[in-house]
């Protein structure tokens, strides 16, 4: 079939599907896959190092009460950046925005495989972070602004592949390299892949035009957005740690306050908002972000509390972690195109039910794990929510931004996946609190029933059941309670573990009582 030329706005012209899919030409693809890679070099990276701390710990000499930092400077970073994306896209164009931000990911992970120290590897982290946080929001962007029809379709389905399946392979990838190379390759990896990435965007994407008002945005709001959002994040990292009530924690809640109600004023207020939260006028994004918060919990609880399983209670090394994780992965590719069919025949909002559904029925299953439990204990419910996320992610993402003009779809797609990281930051701080509170308490309960003589305390725990008759134990001599004591505190840890995963279950269930306030739309949607 003979191409046809892209009008130089790069936007698809409305029309049938099959037209669009005409017009969808390879150069417009090169370009859309290219951004999508360079979204998933920016989601892996916060697993591929998460994955490596040890390794980092030592080679650089950073204290262990500061390890935390290398990830929370990241994350914190990328959050303010998200919902800026409706401002730099307004200046720059989407292609300029992208290209830039990629190249700035691109060397400040140069710089990261630099450092030799802490205070070089954290302020590259941060710059690291601001980068990488456009790139996700750019891409969801670039889906609506590139093409229509069921080619749209497909570019979601690849967009969302790339944003789920990176922290999946994040933990295999990370420790991978850090077997075979050296903690350098963590970060030298995106230096020839965003260089590409960056020459294949700018050849093949071309969208919109800068807006030559953009200097009427409100700016000022920037550094009492980035106080709030970053505050956040650190009082999120760092309070199951330092304590909920401690004057560190609480001076950083009171700075984010003001600088979350000054932000707010400002973006209600101002003629030109640095961001448009009049976006959420539109009923479908004000409840897709909803469901976007709620996927951020499961997904990033998901990927925080297997590998703490598995590491931890199992003995895992990194690799093996990522080997027993990449049925979620897998399971991922090969039901997308399946999802991609059905978002187009099915009702959007059946389908998001069903989704979080299913990802509810993934995330619980995990919670009556016993210490024992490995790879194929764990196997269903990884299939389970690997084919839940794509179901979850492709029906919301049409109805959060379907309905907006092209120029707010940037801004809107900022608001939608901002929610998403929120959710996850959120949902880590709250599982990571409960593990560290809940914790001793069962190890203090199993201890209880084992001198009770309790047989079914004794086979979770993993002890020979000859002693354990329903009679109390008696004294217990030093050399046993040595031999005993790791396995009831892995065993109290599984128990929170669980308390966790039921909770992260629980929370989605809820969030399916939202589901029929999405408008509908459109034929079938």
């Amino acid at each position: 079939m003979r191409s046809q030329k892209v009008p130089e706005t790069g936007v698809v012209p409305s029309g049938t599907a099959a037209v669009a899919d005409e017009r969808a030409t390879l150069r417009v693809w090169v370009g859309f896959i290219a951004m999508s890679i360079g979204m998933f070099m920016a989601v892996l990276d916060i697993q591929i190092v998460a994955s490596s701390l040890p390794e980092l710990q030592a080679a650089l000499l950073i204290p262990l009460d500061r390890l935390s930092w290398v990830q929370t400077a990241y994350l914190s970073a990328e959050i303010v950046a998200i919902p800026l994306t409706g401002w730099i896209t307004r200046v720059l164009t989407l292609r300029a925005a992208f290209t830039l931000c990629v190249l700035g990911f691109t060397g400040a992970s140069a710089m990261c495989a630099a450092a030799d120290g802490f205070w070089a590897l954290v302020p590259s982290r941060i710059v690291q972070g601001f980068f990488g946080g456009f790139l996700i929001p750019l891409v969801f962007s670039a889906v609506f602004l590139m093409f229509e029809g069921s080619a749209r379709v497909r570019a979601t389905m690849v967009a969302g592949i790339m944003a789920m399946l990176a922290p999946t392979l994040g933990p295999t990838v990370g420790g991978f390299i850090t077997d075979r190379l050296s903690w350098h390759w963590l970060f030298l990896i995106n230096v020839p892949a965003g260089i590409i990435v960056a020459g294949l965007a700018q050849w093949g994407v071309s969208v919109g035009r800068s807006d030559r008002h953009a200097h009427r945005i409100d700016l000022s709001a920037a550094p009492f957005l980035a106080l709030f959002l970053a505050g956040l994040q650190v009082v999120l990292s760092e309070a199951p740690k330092e304590g909920w009530g401690s004057p560190s924690v609480l001076s950083l809640v009171a700075m984010g306050l003001a600088s979350g109600l000054i932000t707010l004023w400002r973006c209600v207020h101002h003629p030109v908002p640095l961001v448009d939260l009049s976006s959420f006028r539109q009923p479908n994004l004000a409840v897709a972000c909803v469901f976007s918060f709620v996927l951020g919990t499961g997904l990033y609880g998901a990927t925080f509390l297997l590998p703490l399983f598995l590491g931890i209670v199992r003995h895992h090394d990194p690799f093996e972690i990522g080997l027993i994780m990449i049925v979620t992965g897998a399971t991922q590719l090969a039901i997308a195109p399946f999802a991609t069919i059905l978002e187009q025949r099915v009702d959007r909002r059946f389908l998001t039910a069903c989704g979080y559904a299913l990802l509810a029925i993934g995330l619980l299953g995990n919670g009556f794990a016993t210490p024992a439990d490995d790879f194929w204990e764990l196997f269903c419910q990884q299939a389970a929510r690997g084919a839940a996320f794509m179901l979850c992610l492709l029906p919301t993402t049409a109805l959060a931004l379907n309905d907006f003009p092209q120029d707010e779809v940037p801004n809107a797609s900022g608001l939608f996946n901002l929610m998403r990281n929120l959710g996850g930051s959120i949902g880590l701080a709250v599982i990571t609190t409960l593990i560290e509170e809940r914790t001793p308490g069962h190890v203090a309960a199993l201890v209880e029933r084992l001198q009770a003589g309790d047989r079914a305390t004794a086979q979770f725990v993993g002890l020979p059941l000859d002693r354990f008759t329903g009679q109390p134990l008696g004294p217990v001599d030093q050399e046993t309670r040595d031999l005993v004591a790791p396995l009831v505190e892995q065993a109290g840890l599984t128990l929170a573990i669980n308390e966790a995963w039921l909770l992260l279950g629980g929370a989605v269930l809820c969030s399916l009582l939202l589901v029929p306030l999405f408008r509908r739309f459109g034929r079938w949607r």
